[in-house]
C-alpha cells in the first residue's frame, strides 16, 4: 500500500526561524529536536452481519480533524462487493472503486459477499445462520489513499450483530474512550484498516493473559475445537518464542472451526485460522499451530521467489520451540528432521513462487545448518533467533536479506548461505 501526500506550507519557514532564533540566543543546533506528533483524521468502520443474503453490510465513514483524508481507491471486485454507494463522488472502473471524501467528511457503504470457497471446494471464509468467519481484508478491502502531509489515522472498528449472536472476536483491543469500539492500529501504515480473522456468531471462547499478550482461543459452538489443549499448547510455548523473537503482539486470535472449511492453517495479522481437525503435533513432530503462530509472532514475507524463507523459518521453529521446552525429546527432534531430509532429497533449488511440501522440508533443513554454524562461531552466545529478529523489521525479505542479516550476526559471511547450491 503506498500512501499520496499533498505538501502543506509552512516547513521551510518553520527551519529558518529555528535557525535564527538558535543564532540569536548564541546556541548551536539543537541537540534534539523533538518531532511534531501527526495531524489526524477519523476512521469508524463498522460491519453488520446478514446472514440471510450471506454476507455483511459494511460502512466506512472518515472525518477529518487536523489533517483531512481526501480519496481512497480501493480494490474492489465487482461480483462480492455490491451496492457502492456513499457520500462525496464514486466512481467504478472494473474492480476498482475511486471515492473522493468531501472536505467535511462522509462515508461509504456496499455489501459485502462473505461465502467463498478454494480451489478445493472448502471455505476459507463463511456465513452461516449462527456465526460468520472472515478476514478483515476481505471485509474492509485494501485502498491507495491520498491524504495531507504527515496525516495518521484514528481508526476504530464497530459490529452489528444478529439477533441471537453472542459474541464477536478479532485481533484489536476495545478502546476506553468515549465513542467505543475497537482500536485499530497498522503498523507501520498511517491508513489504519482492520486485518487478520474475525469471528462472529454463537461463539465458544477460551482466553489467557500470557506475560502480558491476551491470548483468544476461539471457534463457532459445536465446531470440534479443542479450545483448552490448543491454549495449553500455546501457553506452553508462548514465552519460549518471546525469548527467541524479542517480542509479542498485544493480543493473539486463534480461530477455528470444522468442515466443510477449508482443512489447514493460515495466519494473519496477529491472528491465525486453524481446522478443528488439525492436530497440535503431527506424526512427523512438527505443528501447524506453532508454525502458524510463527508467522504471526515474527511477521516475516518472503519476497518474491523467496517464500523458502518465511515458510522455512516457520517450520523450523515449529521443531525448534518444542525441543528447548521438552515437548519432544531431542531424539525425536533429530528423527524429525532425518524425515524432512528423505523428503527432500530430490529439491535443488528453493526459489518457487510457494514454497510447500518438500522444497519448505528443504529449507528447514538450510535454516538447522545456519543455526549450528552461528552457535558454533560465537561459542554458543547467538543462534538463529538473532537473525530472524533482524529480518522481522523488514517488510518482505529475499536471500540478499538473509545473507546481510546472517553477516551482522557473524560478524562475517556466512559459509553456509555462501557454500548453499540451494540459493544459485
Amino acid at each position: 500500500m503506498r500512501q499520496l501526500v499533498e505538501p502543506m506550507g509552512g516547513s521551510r519557514g518553520a527551519l529558518a526561524w529555528l535557525l535564527i532564533a538558535c543564532a540569536i540566543a548564541g546556541s548551536a543546533w539543537p541537540v534534539a529536536v523533538q518531532a511534531q506528533p501527526a495531524r489526524q483524521y477519523r476512521l469508524d468502520y463498522t460491519a453488520e452481519f446478514v446472514p440471510a443474503r450471506k454476507g455483511a453490510r459494511v460502512t466506512i465513514a472518515a472525518l477529518p480533524d487536523e489533517g483531512r483524508l481526501k480519496v481512497l481507491d480501493f480494490y474492489m471486485p465487482a461480483q462480492r462487493y455490491l451496492d457502492v454507494r456513499g457520500e462525496g463522488r464514486i466512481t467504478r472502473n472494473g474492480d476498482r472503486v475511486l471515492w473522493v471524501i468531501p472536505r467535511k467528511g462522509g462515508s461509504l457503504g456496499f455489501f459485502h459477499l462473505i461465502d467463498h470457497r478454494r480451489a478445493s471446494g472448502a471455505y476459507d471464509a463463511r456465513i452461516t445462520p449462527t456465526w460468520a468467519i472472515v478476514r478483515g481484508d476481505n471485509l474492509f478491502p485494501a485502498a491507495v489513499t491520498t491524504a495531507t502531509r504527515d496525516t495518521d489515522a484514528r481508526a476504530r472498528l464497530h459490529f452489528k450483530l444478529p439477533k441471537g449472536w453472542t459474541s464477536v472476536e478479532t485481533p484489536y483491543l476495545p478502546t476506553r474512550k468515549s465513542g467505543g469500539g475497537l482500536v485499530v492500529v497498522s503498523s507501520g501504515r498511517s491508513f489504519d484498516r482492520p486485518t487478520g480473522w474475525i469471528v462472529a456468531g454463537k461463539l465458544g471462547t477460551r482466553r489467557e493473559n500470557i506475560d502480558g499478550t491476551a491470548v483468544v482461543v476461539t471457534s463457532p459452538i459445536g465446531q470440534g475445537m479443542r479450545r483448552q489443549d490448543i491454549m495449553a499448547m500455546v501457553n506452553w510455548h508462548l514465552r519460549e518464542m518471546d525469548s527467541a523473537f524479542s517480542g509479542l503482539p498485544r493480543k493473539i486470535l486463534i480461530a477455528g472451526a470444522g468442515d466443510p472449511m477449508w482443512r489447514g492453517g493460515l495466519s494473519g495479522p496477529r491472528s491465525l485460522w486453524m481446522h478443528s481437525d488439525r492436530p497440535l503435533i503431527s506424526e512427523n513432530a512438527t505443528s501447524s499451530l506453532l508454525h502458524e503462530l510463527v508467522h504471526v509472532v515474527t511477521g516475516i514475507t518472503g519476497a518474491k521467489g523467496a517464500d523458502w524463507i518465511a515458510e522455512g523459518i516457520a517450520e523450523f521453529y515449529s521443531i525448534e520451540l518444542m525441543r528447548r521446552v521438552g515437548t519432544i525429546s531431542r531424539h525425536r527432534y533429530d528423527l524429525a528432521l532425518r524425515g524432512l531430509r528423505k523428503r527432500s532429497a530430490d529439491i535443488k533449488s528453493l526459489g518457487a513462487r510457494r514454497s510447500t511440501g518438500a522444497v519448505t522440508a528443504r529449507a528447514v533443513l538450510l535454516f538447522a545448518e545456519l543455526d549450528a554454524e552461528i552457535r558454533k562461531q560465537s561459542a554458543n552466545k547467538k543462534r538463529l533467533d538473532h537473525v530472524v529478529q533482524l529480518l522481522s523489521e523488514k517488510n518482505r525479505v529475499g536471500p540478499a536479506e538473509l545473507r546481510a542479516a546472517a553477516r551482522e550476526v557473524l560478524g562475517k559471511d556466512s559459509t553456509t548461505l555462501a557454500a548453499s547450491p540451494l540459493l544459485r
